[in-house]
């Protein structure tokens, strides 16, 4: 048997999802979370590997639990798990599933939202939290570059260099940019993401809107090459927000 979980956290103090040695990461702190509940360190295997700094309000994860595990009713492991768990890092549901379900190989799609305070004036409020560049961005050029994200294509030119990855084909189903008064919002939904991919489409798109690209985004994608896709955008603004399976 296995549990469901779905987190909301902010990701700047930890290094990440995934445990690292000598460093804090979210799966290490919802482990021992889980420890703290059920007197055992279960495995806990989560949907992505979201990056350093990089925050979420829909990850999900599973606990692979045992015939040993105290049978704790499916409303009651929220409140249970957040009372062990750091005040930035909280369960907001959970479920009972079967074995055959797989956190990671299950999932459907994914949905990240990049928020960009587009202003020459910093606001500490937002620190950690939003990428801030003073230069007016235009987002309307910005969206319409972001449709040609669209569509099943080879995505490497948009992956971080290095990365080993041998398939770098991805299926993109919606990608946009809005305006909210300061605040410029790229959205992005796909069936996976490679390393860095949406960081560096969000670079690619703010390069675009001040003119320091000379290809559009359909040339960058053909040409399948990291070095001409824009900067890798901090990851400060960059939010896991929904994660869909069957």
């Amino acid at each position: 048997m296995k549990i469901l979980l779905t987190l909301s956290y902010v990701g700047t103090a930890y290094c990440g999802w995934q445990t690292q040695k000598n460093l804090v990461s979210v799966q290490s702190v919802v482990q021992d979370a889980v420890e703290g509940v059920f007197g055992k360190r279960y495995s806990v295997t989560g949907c992505s590997r979201t990056d350093s700094g990089v925050h979420a309000r829909g990850f999900r994860c599973t606990v692979d639990i045992d015939a040993e595990a105290p049978h704790i009713p499916e409303e009651k492991l929220p409140i249970a798990l957040n009372t062990k768990l750091p005040y930035d890092v909280s369960v907001l549901k959970a479920a009972y599933v079967d074995d055959s379900f797989h956190a990671r190989y299950s999932v459907k799609s994914k949905r990240y939202e990049y928020v960009i305070h587009n202003s020459p004036l910093r606001d500490p409020f937002l620190s950690g939290r939003a990428w801030t560049v003073p230069i007016r961005l235009d987002e309307v050029v910005m969206d319409n570059a972001a449709k040609e994200f669209i569509g099943t294509h080879d995505f490497s030119a948009f992956r971080a260099v290095g990365s080993d990855v041998p398939d770098s084909v991805r299926t993109v189903f919606e990608a946009s940019v809005r305006r909210e008064g300061d605040m410029v919002i790229f959205s992005v939904s796909a069936n996976g993401f490679l390393y860095n991919m949406v960081r560096i489409m969000v670079g690619t798109l703010v390069d675009l809107a001040r003119g320091r690209l000379s290809s559009d985004v359909g040339g960058i994608i053909e040409s399948r090459d990291r070095r001409n896709a824009g900067i890798t955008a901090p990851p400060d603004g960059l939010t896991l927000t929904e994660v869909q399976y069957d």
